[in-house]
């Protein structure tokens, strides 16, 4: 059957466009210096400060016995910690999130510790990502609440620097295939979670969608994340790695496994009705698709067009109502990003201060229809609202750096299995980003923790192994 297929004339004509497409894509002078990536130097200052922090670390590891841990000891392991993090982040509470977060931090100090001498893993997405860190930190103070921005900046603030830790704890290629497995079940569970609800008829508040518009929904799945936008915030992340593991696993019942638990979560998603997550799901597998193979380019462009007479008739009126006024929820989001708009006249330079607390303290003074609101309801808008624009710029050279990095992994490298995973990474940034344009993502903190977890994941990726940087030398 397969021999049919790459023998008939649909299919030749697909391969011939994808591989032309595919010549000139690697023929481009702007793609070829995006894959070029950056090159960590030993020098500099930054590595001579991390050097003597390192030391310093050493020397308050001994002075408070912590040499005496044995080796073996789960204390030094940090790898385990940043996959117990990222497994229950989407079900435990915040502070439990933050609790096992920061058990991370103390393994990976532990471990510093001990090998004081060790070269210290560096990349250049760190370097952005401590620097976010500390426009963040430095937004509480200047906030125009400080004591209602100190809880949400600290946060925000950890939970960007657990992606450093992230990427200095998972070294080893094993530790990334565990990270990545239980990161996958753990979506299996919160998405099995979430169709229960939906078999169960579970309540849900009232305000996620315009009843009028939209009758014959019943019911929008939140699962253990208490909002269904949410929901698909972190379905998003987890989605194109379950993916990667059911085109990697060559036993049978692994791949089983995640291929039933990639089906559990895209049945979830559609369950959320978050039109914003669906879009980014889409976006998440063209570039998904596209990286594994360009063939898929044009496959891709069949498959949008046969789902729109395979879904359901519920789920293709919600996706096309995107856009229309008429709908509460588009024309509520269009006057809230009209007011933060004006808002942000007047404090683009430094922002108002994180958290909720900061944003109710100013935004009614500028808000449209008197529409109260939370947030600004736009991931790259509320950076602004929080800290300024230079957060924001910030944060764009955090994600450049990283798929940059990812992408020139993945054009260097011949391993199979660790390029699906990168592609996995890369697609997962660019979805949950393209749902950010919709909904303020980091307003769940839980989803910001696995967020920046996820980008020290994506870093891990793309430190090629000493084989696989010999294979791309030959």
């Amino acid at each position: 059957m397969h021999n049919i297929l790459r023998a008939s004339v649909v299919y030749r004509a697909i391969a011939a466009a994808g591989a032309a497409f595919g010549g000139q894509w690697r023929r481009s002078a702007i793609i070829g210096r995006f894959l070029r990536g950056s090159r960590s130097t030993d020098g500099g200052l930054a590595a001579a400060a991390w050097f003597s922090v390192r030391r310093g670390i050493g020397r308050l590891y001994r002075l408070a016995r912590l040499d005496k841990i044995p080796a073996e000891s789960v204390l030094r392991r940090p790898e385990l910690w940043c996959t117990a993090t990222l497994v229950l982040a989407p079900i435990v509470p915040t502070m439990a999130a933050a609790g096992l977060a920061g058990a991370t931090c103390l393994s990976a100090l532990i471990r510093a510790g001990a090998a004081p001498g060790d070269r210290p893993a560096r990349h250049g997405t760190a370097r952005y990502i401590i620097l976010f860190a500390a426009i963040y930190f430095a937004s509480i103070f200047t906030s125009v609440a400080v004591s209602g921005s100190m809880y949400g900046g600290l946060l925000q603030t950890f939970f960007a620097l657990l992606g450093v830790v992230m990427f200095s704890s998972v070294r080893e290629r094993h530790h990334i295939t565990l990270v990545i497995r239980a990161f996958a079940l753990s979506g299996a569970a919160v998405a099995g979670y979430g169709i229960l609800q939906y078999l169960r008829g579970a309540h849900g508040a009232s305000a996620w969608l315009d009843s009028e518009m939209f009758s014959d929904i019943g019911l929008r799945v939140y699962s253990t994340l208490g909002n269904p936008n949410v929901l698909a915030e972190y379905l998003l992340l987890v989605i194109p790695f379950a993916a990667a593991l059911v085109l990697t696993e060559k036993r049978v019942l692994p791949r089983l496994l995640f291929l039933g638990s990639l089906a559990a979560m895209l049945l979830c998603m559609a369950l959320t009705f978050a039109r914003g997550g669906w879009l980014g799901l889409i976006l998440a597998a063209a570039v998904f698709l596209i990286m594994l193979d360009r063939r898929f380019i044009l496959l891709g462009i069949f498959g949008l067009a046969a789902l729109y007479f395979l879904l359901p008739d519920v789920i293709v009126s919600r996706f096309l109502s995107i856009g229309n006024l008429e709908d509460g929820s588009t024309s509520y989001r269009l006057s809230i990003w009209l007011g933060t708009l004006a808002m942000l006249r007047d404090f683009w330079f430094v922002g108002i201060g994180p958290g909720t607390a900061a944003f109710n303290k100013i935004y009614p003074l500028y808000g449209y229809n008197t529409v109260a609101a939370p947030h600004s309801h736009n991931l790259f808008l509320q950076f602004v609202c929080d800290s300024g624009v230079a957060a924001l710029i910030v944060f764009v050279m955090v994600v450049f750096s990283l798929l940059r990095a990812l992408a020139s992994s993945v054009a260097g490298s011949a391993d199979k299995t660790m390029n699906r995973f990168r592609i996995a990474a890369i697609s997962a940034v660019v979805g949950f980003l393209a749902q950010g344009l919709t909904d303020y993502s980091f307003y769940n903190y839980r989803v910001t923790l696995v967020f920046w977890a996820s980008v020290g994941l994506g870093m891990a990726l793309s430190r090629r192994s000493d084989a696989e940087t010999a294979a791309a030398d030959d």
